[in-house]
């Protein structure tokens, strides 16, 4: 019996990025779609909707960022963003939009594949509606609002947890400050970067191993923040 090879579809304009990827795609067990416009990668999306999307924002016929928007008026699956734009602007930007990652031009394929593992595992986890998150001998119960270390209750203020399960639930994917501090503070603190900077540090002291070297919420300089555990 062979297993399902998740479909990824690549919509990019340059050949050279088809021929780069197709290759490394494919190896890696997953099916390469190709779209080399916006409107051909939206009318694939609609008919058979891939595992995961590869979304270049320089396309021909209209802005990467207007197709992602239209996406995902009917697309719910990962979408990383590939663009030659550097702006932490326009990262944040595709971030609030909906992509579920950023990826500089030129990119590594390895790193490509990393986030796309990255996002496909999110994507599960979301449709299997995980309860528990386990890191090492760390516990999250997203039910219980509980964080546990081997079996010992970790206290974290309503605040702390509430970003903390925010970052849990995104798993892998950045969350952007202004997504963070509105849902926690609210829309009139979405300029609060520096609340954010205070309460990850605080979180961080409570559950990561080594505070200053953090292995479970790794940092997006001027973007915000992601879960890495």
């Amino acid at each position: 019996m062979s297993a399902h090879r998740p479909r990824i579809l690549v919509i990019d304009d340059e050949p050279q990025i088809h021929r780069f990827l197709q290759p490394a795609l494919e190896a890696a067990g997953y099916e390469p779609i190709r779209a080399d416009t916006a409107a051909e990668g939206l009318k694939e999306i609609a008919r058979k909707a891939p595992d995961a999307v590869v979304l270049d924002l320089g396309l021909p016929d209209f802005d990467g960022k207007e197709a992602l928007t239209r996406a995902r008026a009917f697309y719910d699956g990962p979408i990383i963003v590939l663009s030659a734009r550097d702006k932490e602007t326009e990262k944040i930007d595709t971030l609030d939009l909906g992509a579920d990652d950023y990826v500089e031009k030129p990119f590594g394929v390895g790193e490509l594949l990393a986030r796309l593992r990255v996002a496909l595992r999110h994507r599960l986890r979301q449709k299997g509606a995980e309860p528990i998150v386990t890191a090492g001998d760390l516990t999250i119960d997203l039910v219980k609002r509980l964080v546990t270390r081997s079996g010992q209750a970790i206290r974290l203020s309503p605040k702390e947890y509430d970003l903390l399960a925010l970052l849990v639930e995104g798993s892998g994917k950045v969350c952007t400050h202004r997504q963070l501090l509105t849902a926690v503070w609210g829309p009139a603190h979405v300029e609060d970067v520096q609340y954010l900077r205070v309460i990850v540090a605080q979180i961080r002291q409570k559950i990561e191993p080594d505070a200053a070297a953090p292995t479970l919420i790794g940092t997006e300089p001027g973007v915000g923040y992601r879960w890495l555990g």
